[in-house]
């Protein structure tokens, strides 16, 4: 079992490496006498498995990851602030949730017989 141990021993090492202040807050941007900050969420998952038969040891390693732009500090002659993003990309995962749950909802309905109500995701 040490391939799995050296594995998740490199997938924590990676992890380290991920996970500081720097990569959620980006670098400051100067721009017209004011700093910009960005801000972002990210999250991962991963795991890690292996074993021994009669063929000998095998180990794998899977992950998976996204990020989602949060908004900005903002330092200017006003003050500072933090701004959302507003717009297409927290819109799209706005609808895409909404379309999921709407679908297992759907799924969840005609399993009990209730057949689909209709609508739409989004209204609720």
């Amino acid at each position: 079992m040490d391939h799995v141990e050296r594995l998740l021993k490199g997938a924590v090492e990676e992890l380290e490496r991920l996970l500081n202040a720097r990569n959620v807050l980006g670098d400051p941007i100067e721009r017209d006498g004011a700093t910009i900050i960005p801000m972002v969420s990210y999250g991962f998952g991963f795991g890690a498995g292996g074993g021994n038969d009669a063929k000998g040891a095998s180990a794998g390693t899977g992950a998976g990851g996204g990020i989602k732009p949060l908004g900005a500090i903002i330092v200017d002659a006003k003050g500072a602030r933090v701004e959302g993003v507003q717009g297409a990309a927290s819109t799209l995962a706005d609808v895409l949730g909404r379309a999921a749950t709407a679908a297992v909802e759907r799924m969840g309905n005609q399993g009990k017989g209730g057949g689909d109500k209709g609508g739409t995701a989004g209204n609720g």
